[in-house]
């Protein structure tokens, strides 16, 4: 539905210019190299405008020259490609046992990957703001240090996350009502650039729009694979956000472990369902929630039972690989349970299916890692779930690997640049 202002107000030629750099820069970055000729050619705007246009995004460091020439009939002309050697985004994300802090210029190219230890889970708010914040000035450093500056900064949490940044709740991670953003700025001491939140699986679903083997998929969901399992949402071309900015909690959908009936029962034997008839226990205080049975603690902890013993876990990574080396090896209990975990996971994904219809959902995290033995299960509960003509829709191991939220989170903190807005000198 289109919304039409009566308001009958003359229309502001600097907007206008400002929404004609982005067009033209939306069309460099999906279709560079590509000539000053084509960019008016597909977009519409006349030569005159793009030539305009182009010289400033040049003189602001947006775009620059390659010198290659097309092959085409008459004379030869420049190409133009995005210019990433002045302006980084940083994305920062919080992940289950680590922080992953990551740098990327306009194209989309990562500067730098940093990944810390730390279990947010214990250490509690105030504690991981320090530590973010102390993340962000070592690579502001090192970015300044290249000659390049910082025009922004976004943070991925596993929770949601409200219009002023701030986290109403994140059980995964024990919080309640955390205003992040804030607490990060004040941290960095105003650190002039804009200081984002989003949701950890927005930020992965549009790095997955931009970089992933789906990029410019019209329908799209990426799962988010950690303590929550989170699902960025993509209709249309566009990110859903719900009212409230809360939608993709796919990680508190019912799907009580142990009493649905297998569509994959020659896959996997009866899911493990104790502490309670309707499913095992979640950190926001329910029973049987999508990740209560396929967030990372949960999955390592019902495969590996020798750990719970260790007490809690500080590093995921060494024991999703025991899983796999298990897995590899058939060993019959883990693979059991793996392909029931996927069951779990389908029939999740099947309400998404019925509900909005994607293209290809990918999955992203631990889920990624272990998706050979997961989504054959997935893949055939959702066909026995989805209601009226057979699923078509794809299940897929992302690409991007586990940094994908910060990967989302530099290209988020350049979204005003992208929106036409030119740097601050």
């Amino acid at each position: 539905m289109i919304s039409i202002d009566r308001s009958f107000q003359t229309a502001d030629l600097g907007d206008v210019r400002v929404a004609n750099r982005a067009v033209v820069l939306r069309h460099v970055r999906l279709h560079a190299p590509c000539s000053r000729a084509d960019v008016a050619a597909r977009t519409g705007l006349n030569k005159a405008t793009v030539s305009s246009l182009v010289g400033e995004l040049i003189e602001h460091g947006l775009l620059r020259e390659t010198g290659l020439t097309e092959n085409r009939v008459g004379r030869p002309a420049t190409m133009l490609v995005l210019d990433g050697s002045r302006y980084v985004g940083l994305g920062l994300q919080i992940g289950a046992d680590e922080l992953v802090v990551v740098a990327a210029d306009l194209a989309g190219a990562p500067l730098l990957t940093w990944r810390r230890a730390f279990a947010a889970a214990t250490a509690g708010p105030e504690e991981t703001v320090r530590a973010l914040a102390a993340l962000t000035r070592r690579a502001v450093t090192r970015v300044a240090g290249a000659g390049r500056t910082v025009l922004g900064l976004t943070v991925g949490v596993p929770g949601l996350v409200d219009a002023d940044g701030a986290v109403p709740a994140a059980p995964a991670l024990g919080w309640r009502g955390v205003p992040l953003a804030a607490d990060l700025r004040r941290a960095l001491r105003d650190p002039g650039f804009p200081v984002g939140v989003d949701t950890d699986a927005n930020l992965a679903v549009s790095a997955e729009l931009r970089h992933g083997p789906y990029a410019g998929t019209a329908d799209l969901v990426h799962l988010t694979g950690g303590l929550a399992v989170g699902a960025g949402l993509v209709s249309g071309g566009r990110l859903l956000r719900g009212g409230r900015g809360f939608a993709g909690e796919i990680g508190h959908l019912p799907v009580l472990a142990g009493h649905l009936p297998s569509a994959a029962a020659g896959l996997a034997g009866p899911a493990h369902s104790s502490h309670s008839p309707d499913g095992l226990p979640c950190h926001c205080g329910r029973h049987g929630c999508l990740a209560a049975v396929a967030g990372v603690d949960a999955v390592v902890r019902r495969l590996l039972p020798d750990v719970a013993s260790d007490g809690p876990i500080a590093d995921y990574l060494p024991e999703i690989e025991r899983i796999q080396a298990l897995a590899r090896a058939g060993d019959a209990p883990v693979r059991d349970g793996l392909a029931e975990i996927g069951r779990q996971l389908g029939h999740a994904v099947s309400v998404l299916v019925d509900l909005l219809d994607p293209e290809v959902v990918v999955v992203g995290g631990h889920l990624a890692a272990l998706a050979p033995w997961l989504l054959p299960a997935a893949r055939a509960e959702i066909a026995a779930r989805t209601w009226g003509l057979p699923a078509t829709v794809r299940i897929e191991a992302s690409e991007l690997g586990s940094a994908a939220s910060a990967l989302g989170g530099a290209a988020a903190a350049l979204a005003t640049v992208e929106a036409g807005q030119l740097p601050a000198a």
